[in-house]
């Protein structure tokens, strides 16, 4: 259902996949969606605004699920679009309406050609409710539109409203408390209250290197985190109320691994094949925490990386594989964040594969002079014949260790 700037419409299905769209291309701003739950116009918590840095919201009725290539037939080639999942039947009683909104990172709305909101069923894949956003200028945030109750009912309305301050400015109208700098290296004391920061680096070809330092994150724990879109196929109509399409998952295990290599020498992988998972608190100062089936943003595959020991490390190579699932990484999209305790979060995204490669080296983190440099790779790799992913990397990178087979 196309819709105009100011209607509104019924929401009829309990929970609701919101997909902020737009065609991408050389020289256009990345989007970045996100949702703020409010109570008579205003959040009750910094806790109540989802967005990159906080992706899901404490009673787990609204995610931010990252970005994607758009439907098939939802927009024109190129598109991509940022989504947010809204359990409509699990959001508190208290809260009234949620805002959907977004910002741009690095430009305005003015460059963001094809902008649109469109409302999806999870469940049937059907399109509720689409709003193509007027040409915007100089807008840095826009407002997309609102989920809100109305007598019993969950409706949509079409807002379109942009702000020419940035997430920032938006976020303080509904009553955030905003910090656009990294936070101190020591606790502060007291029970003052923390404010959400919006800052993030996104590392691309252009700009393929931070030092964690400058951004803050000297201390504490390191998550790298690994999330990938997991395809669906539709089989066929499943009986019930509704008789809706039953979706099929055709599941991609994709496992997030780390060479490293040690002040004094020492090399080894962290892996979950072989149950290598490493450790935090002795070497090497990483560990696996598991090994995930889903790609969903708040579990994917994550690596802990303890900072506090960073005078250990030469140099850390973080890498992922495809154990089943797919034949390459083309058409897989996957986004890469680190996540420092202290400092901003640095995101990269997996979506330039060519090659038949099942194996990418993902970042390369050096210890230079003292500080910890991360270098974005994205580099796809073809194992030879016989090879193993591992093994690959290593001779790539030229890491030396001797490798044998391994279960998981």
């Amino acid at each position: 259902m196309s819709m105009q700037k100011g209607t509104n419409v019924v929401i009829p299905v309990s929970a609701v996949r919101a997909e902020l769209g737009w065609r991408t291309g050389p020289g256009i701003p990345d989007v970045d969606a996100s949702a703020l739950l409010l109570a008579s116009g205003k959040v009750r918590a910094d806790d109540d605004f989802v967005f990159y840095n906080q992706p899901v919201h404490p009673s787990g009725a609204v995610r931010h699920e990252g970005k994607q290539p758009v439907r098939s037939g939802a927009s024109a080639p190129g598109g991509v679009c940022d989504t947010l999942y809204l359990d409509l039947a699990a959001v508190e009683p208290a809260i009234d309406s949620v805002v959907l909104a977004a910002s741009a990172d690095g430009g305005t709305f003015g460059q963001v050609p094809g902008l649109y909101i469109a409302l999806v069923d999870p469940v049937s894949a059907a399109e509720l409710a689409r709003f193509e956003v007027p040409a915007a200028t100089t807008e840095t945030a826009f407002l997309f539109g609102e989920v809100y109750r109305r007598q019993g009912a969950w409706k949509f309305r079409a807002v379109g409203q942009g702000y020419a301050s940035g997430l920032a400015g938006l976020a303080r109208d509904f009553g955030i408390t905003v910090s656009d700098a990294p936070p101190p290296p020591v606790p502060q004391p007291g029970p003052a209250r923390q404010p959400v920061r919006l800052t993030k680096v996104t590392l691309t070809k252009e700009t393929p290197r931070v030092s964690l330092a400058k951004q803050g994150g000297t201390t504490g724990v390191m998550r790298v985190n690994l999330n990938w879109t997991v395809q669906k196929k539709f089989t066929g109509w499943m009986g019930g109320k509704g008789n809706r399409l039953a979706a099929a998952h055709s599941d991609i295990d994709l496992d997030l691994c780390a060479l490293y290599e040690l002040a004094d020498g020492a090399k080894g992988v962290v892996q979950a094949l072989g149950n290598s998972f490493g450790s935090l608190h002795q070497p090497p100062f990483i560990h696996l925490d598991g090994d995930d089936r889903t790609g969903a943003v708040e579990t994917g595959e994550n690596l802990s990386i303890n900072l506090d020991h960073s005078q250990f490390f030469r140099r850390i190579l973080i890498f992922v594989y495809i154990y089943e699932g797919a034949r390459s990484f083309v058409g897989l999209h996957a986004t890469t964040t680190l996540f420092p305790q202290n400092g901003a979060p640095i995101e990269f995204f997996l979506d330039e594969c060519a090659l038949p490669s099942r194996v990418c080296a993902l970042a390369l983190i050096t210890n230079q002079g003292g500080e910890l440099v991360v270098q974005r790779e994205a580099r796809y790799l073809v194992p030879g014949r016989g090879a193993s992913p591992q093994r690959t990397v290593d001779e790539a990178y030229r890491w030396g260790l001797k490798w044998t087979r391994g279960r998981k």
